[in-house]
C-alpha cells in the first residue's frame, strides 16, 4: 500500500492554501538609531527581502502579505519590485498599527477568500531555513490549530522577583527545569479561523500570536526550529547575521 492511499489523520487539512504575514512596522530602537530594523541591510540587502524571500522559498505559500511602516507603505513596495522574488507567490503590502498585534490582524484583514492556513513571521528572522517553514505548514495540515517552531534552552534559567531599579540584583525565586521549556522562534502557523478568532477574542497587547491561541484554550504544539532562524536584535545579531551568509555562500553558491 503506498503513502498516498493511506488515509488522512483525524482533522487534516490536504490541500490546504497557506499565506504568510510579516508583521514589519516596529523601529527596533536596539539596534540603534537609523532606518527601521526590518530595512537594516543585511548583507547588502533589506532584512526583510531575507525574510520575504525564506516564506516565499516554501512552495506552499502563495501568498506573503508584508504589514509596512504606516508612513513606509511605498517604500516597502520599492523595495520588494526592486528585488527578484518567485513569481509563483504573490506579495502585498498593507500599513501597519501601533503595536505588533494590530499590525498583524491588519495583515490578517488583508488575506483574500481560500486561504486556510496563516504563516506570522518576524521580519527580524530573515535566515529562517525552508525546512522550518515547511515543518510548520505540515504539522497545520495534520490537524494542529497552532504550531511553533522552538529550540531547547542551552541555559539554566532563573526566575526572579518582579521590582527594584534596573541594573540592580534581582533576587531569585526559583530555577524552572530547562528540559521542559522551549525558545520560541517564527514562522509560527495556525489555521485561519483559529488565528481570526484568537484576535477577536483576546485583548491586550501579546507579542506571540500562539499565547493569543493558547488563551483560547486550543492545543499548541511545538515542532523543531533551527539555531539559524534567530531573531536579529541587537548589533552583535547582525554580525552572526552576516557570517550565516558567508557560510551559506561557500556551501552553496549563493
Amino acid at each position: 500500500m503506498s503513502d498516498d492511499s493511506l488515509p488522512s489523520p483525524p482533522g487534516a487539512r490536504t490541500g490546504a492554501r497557506t499565506a504568510a504575514v510579516i508583521p514589519a512596522a516596529g523601529r527596533g530602537v536596539r539596534l540603534g538609531p537609523g532606518a527601521p530594523k526590518a530595512l537594516r541591510a543585511l548583507n547588502g540587502t533589506p532584512m526583510l527581502i531575507h525574510a520575504v524571500r525564506a516564506m516565499a522559498a516554501s512552495r506552499a505559500v502563495s501568498l506573503v502579505i508584508v504589514v509596512a511602516p504606516p508612513d513606509g507603505t511605498a517604500e516597502v513596495k520599492t523595495l520588494l519590485d526592486a528585488h527578484a522574488l518567485p513569481e509563483r507567490t504573490d506579495f502585498l503590502v498593507v500599513p501597519g498599527g501601533e503595536t505588533r498585534q494590530e499590525s498583524v490582524r491588519l495583515g490578517l484583514d488583508a488575506l483574500p477568500p481560500g486561504i486556510d492556513i496563516v504563516l506570522v513571521h518576524d521580519a527580524a528572522r530573515p535566515l529562517v531555513p525552508v525546512d522550518t517553514v515547511d515543518s510548520v505548514i505540515e504539522a497545520v495540515r495534520d490537524g494542529a490549530p497552532a504550531v511553533v517552531p522552538a529550540l531547547p534552552l542551552a541555559d539554566t534559567v532563573k526566575q526572579v522577583e518582579q521590582g527594584g531599579a534596573a541594573g540592580e540584583p534581582e533576587p531569585v525565586v526559583a530555577t524552572p527545569d530547562r528540559s521542559l521549556l522551549r525558545a520560541v522562534q517564527t514562522p509560527q502557523g495556525f489555521d485561519r479561523e483559529t488565528l481570526l478568532r484568537a484576535h477577536e477574542v483576546v485583548t491586550g497587547n501579546v507579542t506571540d500570536d500562539a499565547s493569543m491561541v493558547e488563551q483560547l484554550g486550543l492545543r499548541v504544539v511545538v515542532v523543531p526550529g533551527h539555531e539559524e532562524a534567530f531573531k536579529v536584535t541587537r548589533p552583535l545579531d547582525l554580525v552572526l547575521a552576516e557570517a550565516v551568509l558567508a557560510r551559506r555562500r561557500l556551501n552553496d553558491g549563493f
